[in-house]
């Protein structure tokens, strides 16, 4: 299923990036950036993109909402949590790197946050294939993310799936299945200093990348996305 009822779009427009609501893509909203046929989404972001106030690289990317729209942030501890997507990478960047998924984070208190979690495509053109990493924080005022490798041996283009959870008990689980059959699994127990982050889930396109022409970027393709809070 590709519910697309719970999300927002950031789009790296000229000369500053344009938010698209919830009511906007229930209503059929496409662009250059975001295109859609009744069974996938396909995002696209050049690295002459616009960014958003809080990074320097641009961004086409979905971020959690409620169903009429308004932003929805969430503590682990209060439920289940879990985003599910089926994408596959069909171009990246001359840095070869794209963000397919994140659990990002804001402070209750200050509204600043960074990521827990960025999952990310890395393609090695001397491999002509890619790894899938995750980045992750072990606290939320970590300067740096520590580099996991998940799953070797995807190619662009290839499908793959994966989720993103975190449990009320603040397990955090990765999981990874390529299309043809190999699967890997991540897990560990976060730092209780990330109990008192709210928490969103965000989706899509996102590289850190920001010099080249404007044919130059990343297209990401998805054909399931579903989010839970059990």
């Amino acid at each position: 299923m590709l519910d697309l009822s719970t999300w927002n779009l950031s789009v790296p427009t000229d000369p500053k990036p344009t938010e698209i609501t919830t009511q906007q893509i229930a209503a059929g909203y496409k662009s250059i950036y975001f295109t859609r046929t009744s069974s996938q989404v396909s995002f696209w972001v050049p690295v002459t993109g616009s960014h958003t106030s809080d990074s320097v690289y641009p961004r086409t990317e979905l971020r959690e909402t409620l169903p009429d729209g308004s932003i929805y942030n969430w503590f682990y501890r209060s439920a289940d949590n879990e985003l599910r997507a089926t994408p596959s990478v069909e171009q990246v960047p001359s840095q070869n790197k794209v963000v397919i998924g994140q659990i990002h984070s804001k402070s209750p208190y200050s509204g600043d946050g960074e990521p827990l979690l960025k999952l990310q495509y890395h393609y090695i053109p001397s491999q002509g294939s890619g790894r899938i990493e995750a980045l992750i924080r072990n606290h939320p005022t970590d300067d740096t993310s520590v580099n996991v490798p998940i799953l070797d041996g995807v190619t662009l283009g290839q499908a793959l799936t994966y989720s993103l959870r975190v449990t009320s008990s603040g397990n955090l689980g990765i999981r990874v299945q390529s299309s043809d059959g190999r699967e890997k699994y991540y897990g560990k127990t976060l730092s209780t200093t990330w109990s008192k982050q709210l928490l969103y889930f965000k989706a899509g396109a996102y590289i850190a990348d920001n010099y080249g022409p404007s044919t130059e970027g990343a297209r990401v393709v998805f054909y399931h996305l579903n989010l839970a809070h059990r």
